[in-house]
């Protein structure tokens, strides 16, 4: 699998609500309304990139 790599912002973001919020599941269009319940991000696209990553996370990420 060839992705684009996530920026810094995205990550520090991401790390710090799963270290705060322990409602996010493996489940993305539940973890994009729970980022867009305790974030104040207004664009759509930085919303679904950190819910992305934090459901990468959540599933266990993939190791190559």
């Amino acid at each position: 699998m060839v992705g684009t790599i996530k920026p810094t912002y995205i990550k520090k973001l991401s790390r710090q609500l799963l270290q705060e919020i322990h409602a996010f599941t493996d489940d993305f269009e539940r973890n994009k309304k729970i980022v867009e319940e305790y974030t104040n991000i207004k664009s759509k696209e930085v919303r679904n990139r950190v819910a992305g990553y934090i459901t990468h996370k959540k599933k266990g990420g993939l190791k190559c």
